[in-house]
């Protein structure tokens, strides 16, 4: 795929008050705490990699990719990927961090995606499904874009850690809104996020035509015991994000391609025992 040339070379910069959600006004600060956090680092993405397995290969969409962490992952190992973004400014890390042999789009997963039918194996969507109300749209083009035995594997906030902070606690089996601020070097940004009931975001995947494979709720990465002695206990003790991989039922023509439920809880490694499983041959 050919190099995209809407991509600013910097982020942008707005004068505007911040809105919520707003990546564009603190793209390089959340770039940078993303690179070697705790949560990001030693626990959101190895679990997504170990669900991934063996990508190489494999065409993947990195929807929602950001300043491009999880791309050069799952890059590195062999796939081609394709990034999509909403924000402009952490397209622009990331193709600092990529260079000209990944393509990258501006692309708000609310849309309609800019790919034919079928146009990839897989779809990552790293921790953004919980920016939509809505996820039916958004499924059904990523479902749309995926080949027949084709797998999403999605993070989200985990439906309970939401339901136990929020004061008064909402209804735990409503669709609600929550806000909060972010802080990055002293850089306080305000975030809007969707809470969803558990059955509510199995059967958004459903409606849209997946099959659920694999739920997970890992662990964090041991090696980070050391590098995090105050924070490492309370992550690996309490909920934090949901894990899932999906997939598209396979054609009739491929019969011995069965889905494999998986439930995984021991961490990355965990979720690794399950992965390339109910995946369709290349």
């Amino acid at each position: 795929m050919e190099h995209l040339t809407d991509v600013p070379e910097s982020p942008a910069r707005s004068a505007d008050p911040v809105q919520a959600n707003d990546y564009d006004s603190f793209a390089e600060a959340y770039s940078a705490e993303n690179e070697n956090s705790l949560v990001n680092a030693y626990y959101e993405r190895p679990a997504m990699l170990a669900l991934a397995g063996d990508v190489s290969g494999r065409r993947i969409l990195d929807a929602g990719c950001g300043s491009g962490p999880l791309t050069a992952a799952l890059r590195d190992r062999g796939a081609v990927v394709t990034g999509i973004d909403a924000s402009a400014g952490m397209l622009a890390l990331a193709r600092r961090r990529l260079g000209d042999d990944v393509a990258l789009h501006v692309a708000d997963l609310r849309d309609r995606l800019p790919f034919a039918d079928g146009a990839f194996d897989d779809v990552a969507a790293s921790l953004v499904l919980h920016y939509l109300e809505d996820w039916g749209p958004t499924l059904a083009e990523l479902r749309r874009v995926l080949r027949p035995g084709g797998r999403l594997i999605a993070s989200v906030e985990h439906p309970f850690v939401a339901y136990t902070i929020e004061d008064p606690r909402p209804d735990y089996f409503a669709t609600t809104s929550y806000t909060f601020d972010w802080t990055f070097n002293g850089q306080s940004v305000p975030m809007k996020f969707w809470r969803k009931p558990l059955h509510a975001m199995t059967d958004a995947f459903t409606t849209a035509g997946f099959r659920l494979s694999v739920l997970s709720e890992p662990q964090p990465d041991p090696a980070a015991r050391e590098l995090f002695p105050d924070s490492f206990h309370d992550l690996a003790t309490k909920t934090c994000f949901l894990f899932f991989v999906v997939e598209v039922p396979p054609s009739a023509a491929d019969p011995d391609d069965q889905p494999v439920v998986q439930h995984g809880g021991a961490g990355p490694e965990g979720a690794d025992r399950g992965r390339g499983r109910g995946r369709r041959r290349l």
